[in-house]
């Protein structure tokens, strides 16, 4: 099975003496392709594996090879983004011709140490800001059986606090949502639907994981259609590489993502076939290049 260093070596070689074959020439240059090039993001957490056995360079050179044109990250600490100075990782993806444009970040609320999260938030803003990202995502919450509908007021608040700070810097906070926001009512209303609610909708904007939706057996595209104004990003999902399944129903996402003139989505694969998550994440693109819904 071709690994990961082997890949990136045979791309190059074959790139740099054009003999490519016609199907990798469309997912490794596609700069080059005639026609306009599709606007597909690649969150890094699908290939997170690599990031730790190769360093975060030899990332951005596979995903700007295959054809994707900005990133999602998800790798930030203590004013670092994987490991890097924030304007050393920007000039990074601008060699490449990419761009950062969201990022995966972000401690769950405790009222104890409130001063010190809210002062955690003010650096992510700050080296976010100096990226040129667009969105900063939560990407989880805890919330389960135990969770009250007081506890998800007090993270309305949170992410409304979170959401005032990023828009001081042009910025705009969100959450991303799993299966389980679904699996429990507070009020009436899922728990999804509560924080849709309760939070501010100048302030705090929802990542839609169309994946996760799917699974909670909930209609993606119908959230989509009745509460466009609170999705500004989303996540491309299937149960593996994107379109594989059969099970997602990608055109009617896309043509209500059209609908709603939603510019920024991420594809995000967290398993893959053939336990090769480069070649999961060529499958994924080469699917979207190819279908005539995506935009």
């Amino acid at each position: 099975m071709q690994n990961r260093r082997d890949f990136l070596k045979k791309a190059s070689l074959l790139i740099a003496g054009g003999v490519v074959a016609p199907k990798f020439m469309t997912s490794c240059a596609g700069k080059a392709a005639s026609g306009p090039k599709k606007h597909i993001g690649l969150q890094l957490y699908s290939l997170r594996e690599m990031v730790k056995d190769d360093g975060i360079q030899a990332v951005l050179e596979a995903v700007s090879k295959l054809g994707y044109t900005h990133v999602e990250t998800a790798g930030y600490d203590d004013g670092k983004i994987y490991g890097l100075d924030p304007k050393d990782f920007k000039q990074r993806l601008d060699d490449l011709g990419m761009r950062c444009t969201s990022a995966h970040l972000g401690p769950d609320y405790s009222k104890d140490k409130e001063t010190e999260i809210m002062a955690w938030w003010d650096k992510a803003v700050e080296s976010y800001n100096q990226v040129g990202a667009k969105y900063l995502v939560k990407p989880s919450m805890p919330l389960n059986e135990k969770t009250t509908a007081d506890d998800l007021k007090m993270y309305c608040d949170y992410y409304n606090a979170v959401g005032y700070k990023a828009a001081s810097a042009s910025m705009a906070f969100g959450y991303h949502n799993h299966a389980f926001e679904f699996e429990h009512s507070f009020d009436g209303k899922t728990g999804y639907d509560f924080l849709l609610d309760n939070v501010s909708p100048q302030h705090v904007f929802f990542q839609m994981d169309v994946y996760w939706v799917m699974m909670a057996g909930q209609d993606p595209a119908k959230y989509l259609k009745e509460r466009a104004r609170q999705f500004k990003a989303i996540h491309i999902k299937d149960v593996k590489e994107i379109g594989a399944s059969g099970k997602m129903n990608f055109q009617a996402i896309f043509e209500q993502m059209k609908a709603n003139n939603m510019k920024d989505w991420y594809v995000e694969v967290e398993e893959y076939t053939n336990n090769n998550p480069v070649e999961s994440v060529q499958q994924s693109w080469d699917y979207l290049n190819d279908a005539a819904f995506v935009y």
